[in-house]
């Protein structure tokens, strides 16, 4: 058994199938037949979730396996939310992420802005959290913490080897760049729908449970001012605030940084066609509404565009005598599946949840409840959602958060995406444990970060956060949907 399967993960593992079985058994109703086996479900899959007794994509396959078992769903229906054209449009967003890093396009992408933004130690910081910011947009937030750690520690150890040592302002440069880095790899991911996984299980479970389509172009009207926002935020909060520094110019970063261009070499013939694929699905997913319009013969969607990149990535040969492409089957062995599998089973407890009635009881519920106020009620969710994820997955949390606010929402007569959208972004807003995000949890491996440093930080921007996005909430999201 493995060393980290704590006592906790114990307690979890055994309490999920038994609580199921006691809410599966109660001889009362807590609010009908149908309802109380979802409900039973929903419990063994929460209980896990938060526990992570075992991997949250395995957990994800609980309403595969049990919802035809007690007749809450048939295999046919259940099966359907892991086929999910939102599943798809992820899995699409993963394989174009899958040759950007095959290819090593990522990195040159990256070292190319930390270049254009200058030498002195502030503006370093700011270059790796624009590249940092930018890459997450499209990749996953893990393999772009990944790609800009090793860069960042060439970095920080010109200062180490310097002639004075490694001084308490070269701690604080390390420290903001460290962050910096985990931080921007958290909310860079929030200007798109492919860039961090709790968007697409929020748009998925709109367009299934309530018809509504939420366009690439449409979330990132939103997402990217709210991502420059907190970029900047973060860029505040760290060096002029929390780890200021006075170092000069550190010419020789820019000596790394062509180094590590120069590794690279030339713009090879498999970086110019995924550089092509990757320029024209964004501009298609940007440009898909304007598109359609005007070509009215032309059936284009997020997901159809995201799959014809992926099928241009593994059928466009780049050498056609050699029958070379950019990508084969043999590369998705690095996909992420799980986290596909994960879409799926959000998908699915939420259709259970709403097919059973919970979603509607719960805005029933909320109906009947005299003087409550939606603005403070989207506030407060918004606070718990920040917090809660700072403790668990954000993917998880959002499967199970967004059908609950879904139904308050309804209770309360409000639109429903102006109350899931914030807690979906809030989902993402976590800054200050290692143990919150994976990009968090990279840096603080590096050595250069303790736990109440990453508090230190992490705490003003959660609570800069959440006053972000209750304004957002108010006044953005209402416009925009």
């Amino acid at each position: 058994m493995s060393k980290d399967f704590s006592i906790y993960k114990k307690i979890g593992l055994l309490a999920g199938p038994i609580f199921f079985l006691i809410l599966f058994n109660l001889p009362f109703e807590l609010v009908n037949e149908a309802a109380d086996k979802v409900i039973a479900v929903a419990a063994w899959m929460v209980i896990w979730w938060i526990t992570e007794a075992v991997s949250i994509s395995v957990t994800a396959l609980i309403p595969l396996t049990i919802f035809p078992l007690v007749g809450i769903m048939d295999m046919k229906a259940v099966a359907a939310n892991y086929g999910s054209p939102i599943v798809f449009l992820f899995f699409g967003g993963f394989v174009m992420a899958l040759a950007l890093e095959k290819v090593n396009l990522h990195k040159r992408i990256a070292l190319n802005i930390i270049k254009l933004t200058g030498t002195s130690p502030n503006k370093v910081v700011l270059g790796f959290m624009i590249a940092t910011a930018f890459l997450s947009m499209w990749i996953s937030n893990t393999a772009t913490t990944v790609v800009m750690l090793p860069i960042a520690l060439s970095v920080i150890h010109l200062l180490s080897n310097d002639g004075d040592g490694f001084t308490s302002n070269d701690k604080n440069f390390a420290l903001s760049i460290m962050l910096a880095i985990a931080y921007s790899a958290n909310v860079g991911g929030i200007a798109t729908i492919i860039g961090t996984p709790p968007n697409t299980v929020m748009v998925g479970f709109m367009e299934k449970e309530y018809g509504t389509q939420i366009s690439f172009l449409s979330w990132m009207k939103m997402g990217l001012p709210f991502s420059c926002m907190m970029i900047a935020l973060v860029y505040f909060i760290l060096v002029k605030f929390i780890f200021p520094n006075q170092l000069s110019v550190l010419s020789d970063s820019r000596n790394i940084i062509d180094e590590e261009l120069r590794k690279l070499g030339p713009l090879k013939k498999t970086e110019k066609r995924v550089l092509i694929i990757f320029s024209v699905t964004i501009f298609l997913w940007i440009s898909r509404i304007y598109i359609s319009e005007y070509l009215t013969f032309i059936k284009l969607s997020d997901a159809g565009i995201s799959m014809l990149a992926a099928l241009a990535l593994f059928t466009i040969p780049f050498r056609f005598n050699k029958g070379e492409f950019t990508l084969t089957w043999e590369d998705t062995v690095k996909l992420p599946w799980g986290i596909l599998i994960l879409f799926g089973g959000g998908l699915a407890l939420a259709s259970g949840l709403s097919s059973a009635g919970v979603i509607d009881y719960i805005g029933q519920v909320v109906a009947e409840s005299d003087g409550l106020n939606t603005f403070l009620i989207t506030a407060m969710l918004i606070t718990i959602m920040l917090f809660m994820t700072e403790l668990m997955s954000n993917v998880a949390l959002v499967a199970i958060f967004a059908p609950v606010v879904a139904g308050i929402a309804v209770g309360l007569d409000a639109e429903i995406l102006h109350m899931v959208i914030p807690i979906t972004m809030a989902s993402s807003c976590a800054f200050m444990l290692p143990m919150a995000t994976p990009p968090n949890a990279i840096v603080f491996a590096s050595g250069y970060i303790k736990v109440h440093e990453m508090a230190k930080a992490g705490i003003f921007l959660n609570i800069f956060s959440v006053f972000i996005i209750i304004v957002f909430a108010k006044y953005v999201i209402p416009l925009l949907f």
